[in-house]
Order: structure tokens, then C-alpha cells, then sequence
């Protein structure tokens, strides 16, 4: 194997980079899986030892490819590979049908084998790589879907190429084992203690897996018998497989059920209330067909007459291939016998169901069922009582397929106990080896006629030597059996063996090298036994990729018809015109990630046939109205409910003409396929618009009249119960909406007392900052905020509506907040400069630090950063002979909190992320992230001409919008004190007009604090009651109610969003870059909502700004001029354009600030971070 062309194949790093396409043949394979990285990477090694085994015979023509694959590879995988290389071939002359790029892979053939090669080689060398690669991954995701995970790693590939003898003998030949991938010993799930959520769940895996057998019985081992009529009439087949089929359609109808009931669970329902349907089948008698097939297949004579009618044609049998006729022999009528244990299981889920579920109306939709199947249960169980010895479901000789999702801790432990009971065990553990336990059981070894016991697991058979009756010498092993000899069952052939005079019940194993080993069992029943979990074992791959075969081919000759696009939209096929998805990407559970689309195309996806996608309804719903009215999306959505049927070809024309109905079938599976599951999905996303975004139908009474009327016209039993969910929902959104918002929340533990100091509970007229306790300003100011911040609905934020035309419509709670934040924040500073006296003020600032103080142990971070704002306002920031009076203590505090907002919020981001809610997050960062996302980003995308809708721009707002969502549920366990809500009202620019305000205030600084003077001007007290702080500490004490703040993250995890590029041209109507980016104020004429410009929002904070610095920035008066003139140039243009905009300067723009000659004058009313004071 190494040989050089070998190592210069696996180590050219061309070829590496030459099969990323890996993903798209997984998502061929299983397109609702993905991949880790080193499952890929493993994939590729494997391909390129695959690759080089092929270029090793210097291949020149197909022929010598198809020769070298007919030596090397283990049958009968090698015909499949060849197949598929030769259609690869056909299909090449029209276009490329290959996920891996012949293209590339071309040239560099040419270059490692030295000569030149004929394209259509390497077409067929590719097609063997792709088909390879493909087998592997859908071997690792069918035991990934096994173990219900929805990634594949390397170690899956591993542990299901161990299973898989075809693989094995192929990349592993000369190896005694495979080992580097021991099982992980998972903690055991006890199902006693499951909830109802996970019973649904487990059995859900469980009835996948069980329709796989039945697929398994039905495609691979019973089509033979259907299409061979000369051999095997209908009475033949009937007698063999019986209402096989029937309980095939029942279980699909009962698995899509189940799945539709999951999808549509609503999010406030405990779990998803499945009892409806298996009451439906129940009171249909759709489970009736168990009965009449147990009887069948448990009958005196079955076997018999079974093995008659399989022995008429073996040579057609064995020619289908390699083991088929020991498989029907042994395996099948173990197989035939899966749907009796399944039966009998159905009725012992049920009751578990009923004894666990929360809901009444479930539990009696349960109850229902279980009555309607007491009849069933008792003929089945009397059937099986005659005909059947009692075995466990998952006792191995009743099933097929590994039960991996079981536990592996249960396999491991099995094995480790066994491995243990062997004395003179040599080797690797079994675990090493194997992954689960088969069965065990004596067999007489013909020929040396001594008795073995014998250990079967999927990857080893070990015989050994009973050790009962042996004397034992002290200190000698307690073990029970010892080891005599081991075959690994990859490398052995199973031969039957005829009864003879010499043996009765026997079979050969035959080793590589030619010698063999017979057993004999005591039965024919025993010999059956192990005969059927042998050849399981051995042709278990085969078999598995002869049904994968089967369900292809059928999905290609069965391709449903959909309507004319002409007539129905949503059925137009999808095109680089209409739709775009992300590449290289996939969700975790594999379903497509679109990046664009028509909104067609998007409403399509949203309600897709095939599979449903919970994040992209929740992403279209908050984000749609950037691109969608709420009424067209009604009529959309109505639309696409509306599937007019497929038109008739005319060969069915004519045969309608005459009184056939061809297209009867093609119409029951294109109901049951495609309306069905549409219609679901359209009710689906219905109800989480209702229940989500019902603030959509507040604004439009039309459109919720249009939504009741469209949900009272659908019809169908189907369709019932999602119709009474809505229904319900919206009942109580409208009595919610009529009885106005609830306050009534229950806590576990009470909230604290109010807090008082100077003014007492009723006093409102001498309510203020100094008289009401900090730490009750802070509780109120934090339950304020808190109601303000989870009021915001996602749709006030996507598109940036807030900063438009109609941003009083649409985003009434954002703005109220913003309005807020900038009234407290002016209040503040109000507060500040208006006490004249320098003691006075002092205390004045330490109190606010004090509430600032009470807001940290809150966690309300918008509260914080609002006293930092007024901190660094102008008016406050000058004031130092203040700040120099405030005690070290409250200085540090401030700093501290000064240094949340820096380097672009790094230590705010880590707290955050630190927390626990409750907590009130700081908006403004969000508003940041969002507007580089919309400003950065188009609203469409151009393909071949057509502007598609920038969907992947949506979602990552979404993803913002999301974040903001996460802290929105926990509300504070604190007392609402009405009247000290009055911070609600706060109106401290009174009738001035913005500007003239922040000259107010910028003059009264000047006026306390004058420029350049040693001594400041003496100023009476203003308050006639003492000033002492009653500090921060509550009056009642309680754990936990008061505490330092927690200390930052070391290192606080990083949050990503996107940027706008620097060389975008910036346009007149485009949103600033970013909010620190101060903008000049509108015009006095557009004063109206003054309210909403000078947002804390807004402070230039953080080393992004130009006027980031300490007070050395006063050395270059010159350059900080320059700048600050191109700033208000810019943002002078952006404001003539619109008043709507959020981000503006924080100081006034008098002709008497420019035109000064003192540098103090340019940089006092600059609200500048405070740096060391």
C-alpha cells in the first residue's frame, strides 16, 4: 500500500483542498445531518487511500478502472460503484452529475501518474470516489440517526465501519482489529424516570427505525416474490408476508401524526399532546391489520410451509445476490415477526403516556385510545401466548438493526462484564472491537465433539471452555469461562450445513485461510437461532445498501407531479433567479440555509413539504415587515393554503375520457405529501404569528378579521385541532388585550419593603433627589426601566424603523425608552448644576453615584450608563473643583463603571454574559449592531438581473433582536411604589427648546464653576434639610439583597456583527456609521421631538471616538478643531436629509464655541470621558 505513488498521492496538498464538496454528498445522503470537521478530514483520507489504490494499476482506459475496482473491491459493492461510474459517464454528455470537481481533479491525475489520461477516466475514477463516499456517510448517519444526533464525527464513521464488513474488508484488510475508538460511556437515562416529552421522542426513534424494517421486508425480500409471478402466485405471497403492507401505510400515517403534533406544539403547552393521535387510528380500526397478521405469521405450519414455497427457485434467489437466499432462510422470519413485538409495544406506550402526561385533555384522548385497543390487545396477547415464547422487544434473534439508541453504557457494561468472567483473555477489550452484545448460547464443536459456550457481538465470536466442575487452586481465577479460541466476524464466511449422519444442526465458519470450524446446536430451532443473527451479521451491509437502492430508484421513478406555476406559484422549481442558500452551510439538524430569495420562494420555504424549519419561521416572523406589509403576507399565506390539483397528462386525459382514473394514486400520494403537509405548515405559521406577533393584528382590526375568517373556512379532521389552537389564542390575546396589562406575578420569596428617608409615604409634593432614599430611586428607576425594555417587540427594530417616517407607529415602546434615558440623563445634570453651593453639589454627585451604586447590584446596566452619560456630560464633566470634594471611594465606583463602556463595551459585554436575569440590559449597543448590520448590508441582492430579498441580512438582525429577547422574561421581585413612578413623567427641558437648554445648562456650569479662577464665588445653600446619605445598605437585611457587584470575567466572551465597509459611499440618506459618531441636532422648526435627541445613546464613548483621550488633548487644539468641523460638516448633511435620526452631539453649536480663541471654550461643552482625575 505504500507505495510511492501512494505517498505522493495522500501527501499533495492540491489534493486535499480538492474535496471540500464533502458536505454537499452528506447532504445528498442525509440532507438533515452535518459534519464535524474531523469527520470530513477522516473521509478524505480514507478517499485518498482509495484514490491511490485505483492509480496504482496505471490505469489508460474505463476498462482498466472497471477491472482494477472489480479486484479491489469487496462484493457487491463493486458493481454498485461501477454502475454508478458508468451513468456518471452517460450523464456527463448532457452535464456534470458529480459533487466533487472532476474539473480539478483532472489535471492533477495527469500530473501524478505521469502521463496523459482521457477525461472520461477520470469521470469514472470521481464517480467510484463520490459513490464511496457517499456509502460511508450514509452508513455513519444512519447510526448517528440511530443514537438520535444530528452531527457526524469521525468517531461515528469509525464505530459504523466496524459494523459494516463490505467497508472493513475494503480499507482494512490486513488489519486483526480496528481500535482508537472505544465507546463513550454515556450516563444511563432510566425510563422510569423519563417525562412525556422524552417517551415522545424515544418513540418516535423507535418507529423510524421499525418502518426501516418494514421498508426492509417489503422492498428488498418481498418485491423478488411480487415480480417473479411464474413462481410464486399471490396466495404464495399473502401466505408469506400477509397485511405487511397495510401496517406499513399505518405506521407512516402514524409517524407523520406524531411529527405534525410536535411541530405544532405550542410553546406554552407542557408537551406535545400526541393522544389525539392514536385515538383517530384507534376509533379508524386502523390497527386491526396486527391482528389479522399475527395469526399468519404465528400459525401451526407456518415455518414449514414458509421454507416450501422458499426453496422452489434458490438459484433466482441467490442470483439476486451474495447470501440472499441464507437471508431469506434465517433472518427473514425472524424480521417477519418485528411488527407482533412492536404491537405489543404500542400498548405498553401508552399507558406509560397516560400515567405522564400533564394535560387532562391528552390524558383522556389516551385513555380513548387505550379502550379502543383492548380488544386488539387481548387477541394479540392470546395469540402470542399459543404461538410464541416470550421474548424482550429488543432481544437480538426479533430484530435486525443494532438498537444503538439504547445506551451504549448498557453494551459497554455488558462487555466489560463478560471480558471479566474469561480467564487467559489476550488482545484488545472487546469493547475495543465491538459495539454491542449479539447473543451466547452452547454449541458442540464437530469433531473434537467438545461442548463451547459462545459469545456473540457484532465484531467477534469468542468460544470458550465452561470452568464448572473444574477444581480450583487457591488464588486461582473466579472466573467462570475460559478463552479457547476467537474468530473475528469480518474475516470469516458463513457456510449452512446440511444434516448429515455425522452432524445434525450445524454450520461452518470459514476462516481467510482456507480452514474451517463446525458447530452443531441441539435444534433446529437453536441452529435457526444463530444462523439468523450470523448472517445478519455478515450480509447486514449488503442487505441495508439493497433497500437504500430499492428507496432511491422508487423516489426516482415516483417523482410527484405539482400544479402548473403558471396557476400556482409556490410551484415554480428552484433557481439561481428565484433563490440563493448559503454555501457550505447547513443548520444542525441539515435542513438549507437560504441567503436570498423572492418573497415567493421565501413563503414557499417557510411552509415547505418536505421538512419544517422552526428558526426560519421565527426569523421570517420578526423580520417580514421589511420587506412585506402584514396584509400581503395574510394573502400570501391564503394563498398558498389554496393547492389546486396537478393538470392530467393527456395519455391520463384520455383515460379519464373513457372511465379509468389513472392519476387516483398520483393524486392520494400528492394530498398526503404535499397538501397535507403545506396546509399544516401555512396553519403552523399562523398560529406563531398570533401568538408571537399579535401586536400585528392590534394596529389592523382588518387583518385579524381577514385571519378569522380564513381559519373558520378550513376544513378537514386534520386540520381541527391546529384550527381550535388558534382560535384559542387569539380568544385570549383579545380578553388580555380588553383587561389592559397584568402586574399580577408571583415570586417565591416576597420583595423587599419600601425604602424611606426624608420624605415620608404620601408626601408627593417634596418628592426628590435628595430627600427620597437611593436605594428606593434606584428600585423604581429599575422597574421602570425594566417594564420599558420588555415592552420592545422585535419588529420595533428590524429595518431601523425607529429612525423613520413612521417611527411613532411603529416602534412606540423603543422610543418611549429612548425618551426615558435622555429625560433622567438631563435630569441628572439638571440636578447637578442647579445646586449652587459646592458642598451641595458634592453631596448632589455622590448621591447619584449612590444610585448608581444600588442600579450595579440591580444589574440594570442602562441605569448605570445613564449616570455615567451625565457624568461625562459638558456641563458636569468641567466641573472639577466638584470631583474634587467626592469622596475616593464613590471616584473609583465611577471609574469602574466608566470602564464598562470601553473598548467597545468589552467589560459590559463580559458582565452581561456573567449575570442572571433579572436585568435591564444597555440598548444602546444593540441599536449599534443594528444599525452596521442594516446600514452594511443590502436590503436586496442582484442575481442574473433580479433583486432578491437579502434574507441572511434579516437573520442577522434576528439574531440581535434575539439577544434582546433572552433577557425580556424574568421580571425584578421588587415593590412598585406609584407614587414615586413619577420619574416616569420627568420633563426637565420644561418649554425650552433643546438648544437653548444645553446652553441652560452649559451656562450654569460656567456660572459655578468659572473658567481660570483660583477661588470660586461663594452661593448660598439651596435645601433647608441636612443632606447626609442614608447610605445604600437595606433597613431589613436579607441574604442576597444587597452585595459589592460581582467582579468582571477575566475573559468575556466575544460577540460578532457586521461591519460596514470602509470604502461604502456614504449618502445622504444613509444612518450615521456608528452611534458614536456625534451628529448635529435638526432645526429649530423640527424641534417637536426634542426629546429624542440628545439620547444617552449618543455619548461619544470609547477609543472609536476622535475625542477619546485624557486632558493632554489639550496640546493640539489645531487638530481636535479640524476634526471636530468635519464632524458637524457630516453630520450637518446627514440631518438636512432626515430629522429622524437618533445620534447626535451632545453640546451646543453656538457661533460663540467656534469663535473663541480659548481652547477651553472649543472643548468644555465636548462631552469628554473622564480619564484620571
Amino acid at each position: 500500500i505504500y507505495s510511492p505513488l501512494v505517498i505522493l498521492i495522500t501527501s499533495s496538498a492540491p489534493y486535499r483542498s480538492l474535496f471540500s464538496q464533502f458536505p454537499l454528498v452528506l447532504s445528498q445522503v442525509h440532507p438533515k445531518l452535518s459534519s464535524k470537521e474531523d469527520a470530513l478530514q477522516y473521509i478524505e483520507e480514507l478517499i485518498l487511500l482509495l484514490l491511490s489504490m485505483l492509480c496504482q494499476a496505471q490505469p489508460r482506459t474505463v476498462l482498466d478502472v472497471e477491472e482494477r475496482v472489480q479486484k479491489s473491491f469487496p462484493h457487491p459493492i463493486d458493481k454498485w460503484a461501477i454502475a454508478d461510474a458508468q451513468a456518471a459517464i452517460e450523464k456527463r454528455k448532457r452535464r456534470n452529475p458529480l459533487a466533487l470537481p472532476v474539473d480539478k481533479i483532472h489535471p492533477l491525475l495527469k500530473e501524478v501518474l505521469g502521463y496523459k489520461i482521457d477525461h472520461q477516466v477520470s469521470v469514472y475514477i470521481v464517480a467510484v470516489l463520490e459513490y464511496i463516499s457517499a456509502d460511508i456517510l450514509k452508513l455513519a448517519g444512519n447510526y448517528v440517526r440511530n443514537i438520535r444526533h444530528y452531527e457526524i464525527s469521525q468517531q461515528d464513521i469509525k464505530v459504523a465501519m466496524c459494523a459494516d464488513k463490505v467497508l472493513m474488508d475494503m480499507f482494512h484488510q490486513d488489519e486483526e482489529d480496528i481500535s482508537g475508538f472505544p465507546l463513550i460511556d454515556e450516563e444511563p437515562s432510566v425510563s422510569g424516570e423519563q417525562m412525556y416529552y422524552d417517551l415522545v421522542k424515544t418513540f418516535m426513534a423507535e418507529v423510524r427505525q421499525y418502518l426501516r424494517d418494514l421498508n426492509l421486508i417489503i422492498k428488498v425480500f418481498r418485491e423478488p416474490f411480487v415480480s417473479n409471478t411464474k413462481l410464486f402466485s399471490h396466495h404464495d405471497v399473502e401466505n408469506i408476508f400477509s397485511r405487511i403492507v397495510d401496517i406499513q401505510e399505518l405506521t407512516v400515517k402514524l409517524l407523520g401524526l406524531i411529527e405534525d403534533t410536535v411541530e405544532m406544539t405550542d410553546e406554552g403547552s407542557p408537551h406535545p399532546l400526541v393522544g389525539s393521535c392514536f385515538e383517530d387510528l384507534a376509533e379508524e380500526l386502523a390497527f386491526d391489520p396486527y391482528e389479522s397478521y399475527a395469526q399468519d405469521v404465528l400459525r401451526t405450519g407456518f415455518h414449514d410451509h414458509f421454507l416450501t414455497i422458499i426453496t422452489r427457485a434458490l438459484c433466482v434467489k441467490q442470483s439476486i445476490g451474495e447470501g440472499f437466499k441464507e437471508a431469506v432462510q434465517y433472518v427473514l422470519p425472524r424480521l417477519l415477526l418485528t411488527p407482533v413485538y412492536h404491537c405489543l409495544h404500542y400498548f405498553e406506550i401508552l399507558k406509560q403516556l397516560e400515567e405522564k402526561s400533564e394535560d387532562e385533555e391528552d390524558k383522556e384522548c389516551l385513555k380513548q385510545a387505550i379502550t379502543a385497543l383492548l380488544n386488539l390487545q387481548s387477541s394479540m396477547e392470546r395469540i402470542c401466548s399459543k404461538s410464541l415464547a416470550k421474548r424482550r422487544l429488543s432481544e437480538s434473534a426479533c430484530r435486525f438493526y443494532s438498537q444503538q439508541m439504547k445506551g451504549k453504557h448498557l453494551a459497554i457494561k455488558k462487555m466489560n462484564e463478560i471480558q471479566k468472567n474469561i480467564d487467559g483473555w489476550e488482545g484488545k477489550d472487546i469493547g475495543q472491537c465491538c459495539n454491542e452484545f449479539i447473543m451466547e448460547g452452547t454449541l458442540t464443536r464437530v469433531g473434537a465433539k467438545h461442548e463451547r459456550h459462545i459469545f456473540l457481538f457484532d465484531g467477534l465470536m469468542i468460544c470458550c471452555k465452561s470452568n464448572h466442575g473444574q477444581p480450583r487452586l487457591p488464588g486461582s481465577s473466579a472466573a467462570e469461562y475460559r478463552l479457547k479460541e476467537k474468530f473475528f466476524m469480518r474475516k470469516v464466511q458463513i457456510n449452512d450445513k446440511d444434516d448429515t449422519g455425522e452432524y445434525r444442526h450445524a454450520f461452518e465458519i470459514i476462516l481467510k485461510d482456507g480452514n474451517s470450524v463446525v458447530f452443531a446446536a441441539k435444534s433446529a430451532e437453536e441452529k435457526s437461532s444463530w444462523m439468523a443473527a450470523l448472517i445478519s451479521l455478515q450480509y447486514r451491509s449488503t442487505l441495508e445498501r439493497m433497500l437504500d437502492l430499492s428507496l432511491l430508484q422508487e423516489e426516482k421513478e415516483e417523482q410527484m407531479r405539482l400544479p402548473d406555476p403558471e396557476v400556482y406559484r409556490f410551484a415554480e422549481p428552484d433557481s439561481e433567479e428565484n433563490v440563493v442558500f448559503e454555501e457550505n452551510v447547513q443548520s444542525k439538524s441539515g435542513i438549507p440555509i437560504i441567503k436570498a430569495g423572492t418573497v415567493t420562494k421565501l413563503i414557499e420555504r417557510l411552509t415547505y413539504h418536505m421538512y419544517a424549519d422552526p428558526n426560519f419561521v421565527r426569523t421570517f416572523l420578526t423580520t417580514y415587515r421589511s420587506f412585506c406589509k402584514p396584509q400581503e403576507l395574510l394573502t400570501l399565506l391564503m394563498e398558498r393554503f389554496d393547492i389546486p390539483e396537478p393538470k392530467p397528462t393527456e395519455a391520463d386525459q384520455f383515460a379519464i375520457e373513457n372511465g379509468d382514473q389513472p392519476l387516483s394514486a398520483e393524486l392520494k400520494r400528492f394530498r398526503k405529501e404535499y397538501v397535507q403537509p403545506v396546509q399544516l405548515r401555512v396553519l403552523n405559521v399562523c398560529r406563531h404569528w398570533v401568538e408571537h406577533h399579535f401586536y400585528d393584528f392590534e394596529r389592523d382590526a382588518e387583518l385579524l378579521v381577514r385571519l378569522e375568517d380564513f381559519i373558520a373556512m378550513v376544513r378537514g379532521k386534520a386540520m381541527r385541532k391546529w384550527v381550535e389552537s388558534i382560535t384559542k389564542i387569539i380568544q385570549r390575546k383579545k380578553q388580555a388585550q380588553a383587561n389592559g396589562p397584568s402586574h399580577n406575578i408571583t415570586f417565591e420569596s416576597s420583595p423587599p419593603p419600601i425604602e424611606w428617608h426624608i420624605s415620608k409615604p404620601g408626601q408627593t409634593e417634596t418628592f426628590d433627589l435628595m430627600t427620597l432614599h437611593p436605594i428606593e430611586i434606584a428600585r423604581q428607576l429599575t422597574l421602570l426601566e425594566s417594564d420599558f425594555y420588555r415592552a420592545v417587540q422585535p419588529s420595533e427594530l428590524v429595518g431601523s424603523v425607529w429612525t423613520k417616517e413612521d417611527k411613532e407607529l411603529n416602534s412606540p415602546n423603543l422610543l418611549r425608552m429612548i425618551r426615558h434615558t435622555t429625560n433622567l440623563t438631563l435630569w441628572f445634570e439638571k440636578c447637578i448644576v442647579e445646586t449652587e453651593n459646592l458642598e451641595e453639589r458634592a453631596l448632589v454627585v455622590t448621591r447619584i453615584i449612590e444610585i448608581l451604586q444600588v442600579f450595579q447590584e440591580l444589574n440594570n446596566f442602562n441605569g448605570v450608563l445613564e449616570v455615567v452619560s451625565a457624568m461625562n456630560s459638558s456641563p458636569v464633566y468641567r466641573l472639577d473643583h466638584t470631583f474634587e470634594q467626592i469622596p475616593s471611594r464613590q471616584r473609583k465606583i465611577l471609574e469602574e463603571a466608566h470602564e464598562l463602556s470601553e473598548d467597545h463595551y468589552k467589560k459590559y459585554l463580559a458582565k452581561l454574559r456573567s449575570i442572571n436575569p433579572p436585568c435591564v440590559p444597555f440598548f444602546g449597543i444593540y441599536l449599534t449592531n443594528i444599525l452596521k448590520t442594516e446600514e452594511g448590508n443590502p436590503d436586496f441582492l442582484k442575481r442574473h438581473g433580479k433583486d432578491l430579498i437579502n434574507f441572511s441580512k434579516r437573520r442577522k438582525v434576528a439574531e440581535i433582536t434575539g439577544e434582546i429577547q433572552q433577557y425580556q422574561n424574568q421580571p425584578y421581585c421588587l415593590r412598585v411604589e406609584n407614587d414615586i413612578r413619577f420619574f416616569e413623567n420627568l420633563n426637565p427641558m420644561e418649554d425650552k427648546m433643546e438648544k437653548e437648554f444645553a446652553d441652560y445648562l452649559f451656562n450654569k456650569s460656567l456660572e459655578i464653576e468659572p473658567r481660570n479662577v483660583r477661588s470660586l464665588p461663594r452661593f448660598p445653600k439651596k435645601y433647608s434639610y441636612p443632606l447626609k446619605s442614608p447610605g445604600v445598605r437595606p433597613s431589613i437585611v436579607r441574604p442576597g439583597t444587597m452585595r459589592h457587584p460581582t467582579p468582571l470575567q477575566n475573559e468575556p466572551r466575544k460577540i460578532s456583527y457586521s461591519r460596514i465597509p470602509d470604502s461604502e459611499t456614504e449618502s445622504a440618506t444613509s444612518a450615521p456609521n456608528s452611534p458614536r459618531t456625534p451628529l448635529t441636532p435638526p432645526p429649530a422648526s423640527a424641534a417637536s421631538s426634542s426629546t429624542d435627541i440628545c439620547s444617552v445613546f449618543d455619548s461619544p464613548q470609547g477609543p472609536s471616538s476622535p475625542l477619546h483621550s485624557s486632558r493632554g488633548i489639550h496640546m493640539f487644539p489645531e487638530l481636535v478643531f479640524v476634526l471636530l468641523e468635519e464632524m458637524v460638516v457630516r453630520a450637518s448633511c446627514t440631518c438636512a436629509a432626515s430629522e429622524n435620526t437618533l445620534l447626535h452631539l451632545d453640546f451646543p453649536l453656538s457661533s460663540s464655541v467656534f469663535s473663541s480663541a480659548d481652547s477651553d471654550t472649543i472643548f468644555a461643552p465636548v462631552s469628554l470621558p473622564p480619564g484620571p482625575r
